[in-house]
């Protein structure tokens, strides 16, 4: 079951929506603008609402495609019998994606700009590695993309959940809390009561949380772990995406992606033009909103991107 828009009227966001039937399932996207590609994609527990703003800022210039991962946002809500609710078919379904709107929307096979935040980030540059000549420049929000920096460790209530017992499980999947706890501990400035219950709104109900609990369930921790092959990438990155230009835009107070993912950022990517917002939180585009849009407008501007 997807959300209508009717069900959806959050501010900012009167964006006209877009569907793809990605292996069998709907999928909602925002296509945006006109110019180059950039694909914005975002995390968990947060759906394409979370780049209203840039999309808005950025359209008259670039065309903006923003797609809802299935299960989250606007897309549909299958069943586990019939969706592996995985990250490796998320970065199955992005690749879908991409190749359709080459194929049947116009959009180039080169001069694409990844935009990733949370799990956007870890999915997004797998398929950067995996199709290096797509991408062109790569901007980077709290995330990550490789394994865990050296002495770091899950914070307790993510480690709770993953772990699979029964009882936080059976909470983040019966509650919203886990989308309500995210909403408000992930910014450092509280968001006004429409926005912060827009982030809310596609997981009001049992059955349209499936993913927010998969999602924390597939952090990958060890070599054991499913989704352990999108970020055990060795201790280099390979050279087509170090080459690129790439913006990194980072909150300072984030819970769970600390300053020693942005060090580890900065390591792999010593080229990267880092910007780092102290007062900062998760969300950093609500806590730095217009800072954060025009670092990114700069930076586009100031790096052309590679087309053929």
């Amino acid at each position: 079951m997807s959300l209508t828009e009717a069900e959806l009227r959050c501010p900012d966001y009167d964006f006209a929506p877009n569907w793809f039937a990605n292996g069998g399932v709907r999928q909602h996207y925002l296509d945006e603008g006109t110019g180059a590609p950039l694909l914005m994609l975002h995390g968990n527990p947060t759906w394409s609402y979370m780049w209203r703003h840039l999309v808005r800022d950025l359209r008259s210039d670039y065309r903006c495609i923003v797609p809802d991962h299935i299960g989250m946002g606007l897309s549909e809500r299958p069943s586990e019998s019939g969706y592996a609710y995985t990250a490796s078919r998320r970065l199955a379904d992005l690749e879908r994606l991409v190749r359709y709107l080459e194929a049947e929307r116009g959009l180039p096979a080169r001069g694409w700009t990844l935009i990733g935040h949370d799990w956007g980030g870890i999915i997004g540059m797998t398929l950067a590695r995996r199709r290096p000549e797509w991408f062109s420049r790569i901007v980077m929000l709290n995330s990550a993309a490789f394994t865990m920096p050296s002495g770091y460790r899950l914070p307790w209530f993510l480690r709770l959940i993953r772990s699979g017992g029964r009882p936080p499980a059976w909470f983040v999947h019966r509650t919203n809390a886990f989308a309500v706890a995210a909403s408000r501990l992930g910014v450092t400035s509280p968001l006004p009561a429409p926005v912060r219950r827009a982030y809310l709104a596609p997981y009001r109900g049992a059955h349209r949380r499936l993913a927010v609990l998969r999602f924390v369930q597939d952090i990958p921790v060890t070599s054991a772990d499913p989704a352990w092959p999108l970020i055990d990438v060795g201790p280099l990155e390979a050279p087509e995406l170090t080459s690129l230009p790439m913006l990194v835009c980072w909150g300072g107070r984030d819970p769970v992606f600390d300053h020693r993912f942005l060090a580890e950022w900065q390591r792999r990517f010593p080229s990267a033009e880092v910007r780092l917002f102290p007062r900062a939180g998760h969300l950093v585009q609500e806590d730095a909103r217009e800072e954060v849009n025009a670092r990114v407008r700069d930076f586009l501007g100031r790096h052309t991107e590679r087309q053929s």
